[in-house]
């Protein structure tokens, strides 16, 4: 399965456009089952990243800060869990209800 990244959101300084938070998405679709995660990557200016325009950021560029900021193991850490979680709805190991309930 393919993960898909999203940036949902982004804090930044107004007086040079830092991007200092960044919010994002993390997803997997197989079939009629999918997974998604929600986090936050941290940035200062003293990681030595290149200070790009605010206006002429892309997604993609954002992304690879992400993905950079996790690491190769943090990325895949992120793919295991969805696909762990994508697993547990096609085979699920507990069940909630009442045993004189009708499913």
């Amino acid at each position: 399965m393919t993960t898909t990244f999203k940036i949902t959101q982004m804090d930044r300084d107004t007086s040079d456009g830092f991007v200092r938070t960044v919010h994002w998405t993390a997803s997997q679709t197989d079939g009629d089952f999918s997974a998604s995660t929600y986090s936050t990557a941290g940035f200062t200016k003293e990681d030595g990243m290149n200070l790009i325009p605010y206006e002429d950021l892309t997604e993609a560029q954002v992304i690879d800060w992400v993905k950079g900021s996790l690491g190769e193991e943090g990325v895949a850490a992120v793919d295991a869990a969805l696909a762990q979680n994508i697993e547990l709805q096609k085979n699920p190991v507990t069940a909630t209800g009442t045993p004189w309930s009708a499913a």
